[in-house]
């Protein structure tokens, strides 16, 4: 029996592309489970419903993904097995071509081709959808007169019959997503490829002079390079934060364990959430 990932659906997301991709080119063989957002993806795994999920953290243009984020931070149980960095090409389909009244799509690709819809649809008017494949289900289901559009992938629109308005219309052409495999605790396997980050969270006393000065020091000092921090609120009171490190595997182990250790006793908690390989993916 093949195992289950799940992804932010429906078919035809960047989610369901970039895990299609990871599953060819790891040949894996897992069933596709789409669920309505971020949120009921990553309970599935804690749950056991799926074996894992396929969920964006950040996008170069648009940052972090809140809640990936707070629910790896909140959960006992889920861990990052692997990365994928995606490059993301949006497009704009519609039923047929001629005057664009509105454009759906969901919030980060709205963002992130902000430019091309102030130059060529200036008048259109902008709808947010939970996510790209559910635009182009609702355009593929309006009638072509409507003048409705949809940002999405091009498999999105080609399942709703829509036709490409406009092809790669991202603002940058840098544009791309980071995806992290979650699985359960327990039931992350030895990664064939070494890893190059290992991921932790730990919320520190933003209440005493110097704490994230004094967390920071114990990398510097041991030379253990941080290729990213990012800070969410801990939901504790305000002005509490938490914080997520990304350590960069190759320094040495006893760096990174001393470090990590070092730190631990300098937060009120401490997670590390994973330590696994960065693939780059290609899919002009």
């Amino acid at each position: 029996m093949s195992q289950k990932m799940g992804v932010l659906g429906p078919v035809g997301t960047h989610s369901e592309a970039a895990a299609l991709y990871l599953m060819e080119w790891q040949q894996l063989d897992r069933e596709i489970v789409c669920f309505a957002d971020i949120g009921e993806c990553l309970h599935a795994v804690e749950t056991g419903a799926v074996d894992a999920a396929f969920v964006p953290v950040e996008n170069s243009l648009e940052g972090a993904i809140a809640v990936t984020l707070d629910t790896l931070a909140r959960s006992d149980t889920l861990r990052v097995r692997r990365e994928v960095i995606w490059p993301v090409h949006n497009y704009l389909m519609a039923r047929a071509g001629g005057e664009i009244r509105a454009v759906y799509s969901h919030a980060q690709p709205i963002a992130q081709c902000r430019d091309f819809l102030l130059r060529y649809c200036p008048q259109a008017e902008i709808i947010k959808t939970a996510s790209t494949a559910r635009a182009a289900e609702i355009v593929g289901a309006s009638p072509a007169e409507a003048g409705l559009a949809a940002i999405c992938t091009h498999r999105a629109g080609a399942l709703n019959g829509l036709i490409e308005i406009a092809g790669k219309i991202e603002d940058r052409g840098s544009n791309c997503t980071r995806f992290f495999e979650v699985v359960r605790d327990g039931t992350v396997a030895p990664p064939v490829e070494p890893p190059d980050t290992v991921l932790l969270v730990c919320q520190i006393d933003g209440a005493r002079a110097g704490a994230l000065y004094n967390v920071l020091g114990e990398f510097a000092r041991r030379a253990v390079n941080l290729t990213r921090i990012e800070s969410r609120p801990a939901r504790t009171e305000l002005g509490a934060y938490m914080f997520f490190f990304d350590l960069d595997a190759h320094s040495s182990p006893d760096a990174l364990r001393d470090s990590i250790d070092a730190v631990a006793e300098k937060s009120v908690w401490l997670k590390v959430l994973g330590a696994f390989p960065v693939h780059t993916a290609h899919n002009e």
